[in-house]
């Protein structure tokens, strides 16, 4: 792939990170990310989502969110430990980066999201608060869905 981002893009007007330990096994958790098709039934933010191979780099999916609909391009992938992917929509250029790392009985997750483009730069301040929320979000849902799992 031409220009394939490497990691997200530090040097964009908004850039997120969050993390959190979630009490199962990190291929468990891996699973659950990864597989595109079930986030519906785990992550309530997300309305569909649709993915016709599992995430290899270059593979695409699609996702519905807030009433957005994302195309998203796998870059990356080292399992169970890191997938980045990203992509345009309604003028914002995202690159997400999920990190799964066993510690102590359980998995430290870490997502990291940096966006740009003209909507980003016209209000960086409430972008930034939003997709920091949505990170916190992502992984509280992941948490709960990887601990019931795992139980």
């Amino acid at each position: 792939m031409k220009n394939t981002p490497s990691g997200i893009d530090r040097a964009a007007p908004v850039v997120a990170r969050r993390e959190l330990p979630i009490r199962a096994p990190a291929p468990a958790v891996w699973a659950l990310l990864t597989y595109v098709p079930g986030w519906p039934t785990w992550q309530p933010d997300i309305a569909e989502a649709r993915a016709l191979t599992p995430l290899r780099p270059g593979a695409v999916f699609h996702w519905r969110t807030g009433g957005v609909d994302i195309t998203s391009t796998v870059y990356a992938v080292d399992a169970p430990r890191l997938v980045l992917w990203g992509g345009r929509s309604q003028g914002i250029t995202a690159v997400h980066r999920w990190t799964f790392t066993p510690s102590s009985g359980a998995t430290l997750v870490v997502t990291e999201e940096s966006w740009d483009g003209e909507p980003v730069r016209a209000d960086a301040a409430a972008v930034a608060q939003a997709l920091d929320r949505s990170l916190a979000q992502w992984l509280l849902h992941l948490r709960s869905a990887s601990e019931r799992a795992a139980r």
